[in-house]
């Protein structure tokens, strides 16, 4: 009998998972920023479709240099990548349309609903377990979460709704990659997963009429966007992944929220409200239940 993969019910002894987690969480909430910054100098189809290529481009020439870029491996896997491509081609497109109608702080907090998906994904589709403890932190986690993003306002404008589906397609892309992509070698996984990518926003741009080469004072952003919130987020994502449950990953994510309250304390001064305290202290202690309890 095989062994069953490491999941984050046993987090709270492996060191390398939570480094991992706490890693990802650190540079997670950065996507809507860098979304907003690009949307200020180029179209979000054109702006989209280069940060992957950047982030393309530094993965596949590190494969290539490794020999973990193998063209067999594409061919007899193609529609998992070819899936999983097109899945993240239009989540990460949408998002970054959808910050043309809803501001980086409402769309981060409206992606939260990854967390809903995650769940139902793991739970139902993967047929992973969790005590009942784990089920409590879980519910505890996703209040925490509610309480944080509730806002008054209009939360059916088409921009919330578009970062709503974008979380959906992702959280979607991320259950197929749990069940059938954790057994190849990450570095030739990440490489034909951007590759594929990369594929469907050329094609998808140059049916739009959207490629066109950005100004010399668009790259370093470009850049930046592409190594930070593609290859050095995503590969920590990937990472964690492998080592985690789906519905585990999902629920530490959760944190992001919080972190995101730190990173506005820290860089602006920006004092948590009564309501974001009480929701983030749910959140840790969710998160906190989850990662004791180990799973049945």
């Amino acid at each position: 009998m095989k062994a069953n993969p490491p999941a984050l019910a046993q987090a709270s002894t492996d060191l390398p998972a939570f480094g991992l987690v706490l890693a990802l969480l650190a540079v997670d909430g950065l996507h809507f920023v860098f979304a907003r910054a690009l949307h200020a100098v180029l179209p979000p189809l054109t702006s989209v479709l280069f940060v992957l290529a950047v982030a393309t481009v530094q993965v596949s020439a590190f494969a290539a240099i490794k020999g973990k870029l193998n063209w067999q491996t594409f061919a007899h896997r193609a529609p998992f990548f070819l899936a999983i491509g097109a899945l993240v081609a239009v989540s990460t497109t949408v998002n970054y349309i959808a910050i043309g109608f809803v501001d980086p702080g409402t769309a981060a907090l409206l992606s939260q609903t990854s967390v809903l998906f995650g769940l139902g994904f793991g739970l139902l589709w993967l047929r992973e377990r969790l005590t009942q403890a784990q089920l409590i932190g879980a519910a505890v986690c996703i209040a925490g979460v509610a309480i944080i993003t509730f806002q008054p306002g209009d939360y059916f404008r088409l921009g919330s709704l578009m970062v709503v589906g974008s979380a959906f397609l992702y959280a979607l892309h991320a259950a197929i990659v749990k069940r059938q992509g954790i057994g190849l070698d990450f570095v030739e996984f990440f490489a034909w997963r951007l590759i594929s990518t990369t594929g469907f926003l050329l094609i998808s741009a140059g049916l739009q009429g959207a490629l066109a080469w950005p100004e010399a004072s668009a790259w370093p952003l470009i850049i930046a966007a592409g190594t930070v919130d593609v290859v050095i987020s995503r590969s920590l994502y990937y990472l964690s992944l492998r080592r985690l449950k789906i519905s585990m990953l999902t629920l530490a994510l959760t944190l992001t929220p919080v972190v995101t309250i730190a990173w506005s304390l820290v860089l602006f001064g920006a004092q948590p409200t009564a309501q974001q305290l009480i929701g983030g202290a749910a959140v840790l202690a969710g998160v906190l239940i989850v990662t004791t309890r180990r799973a049945a």
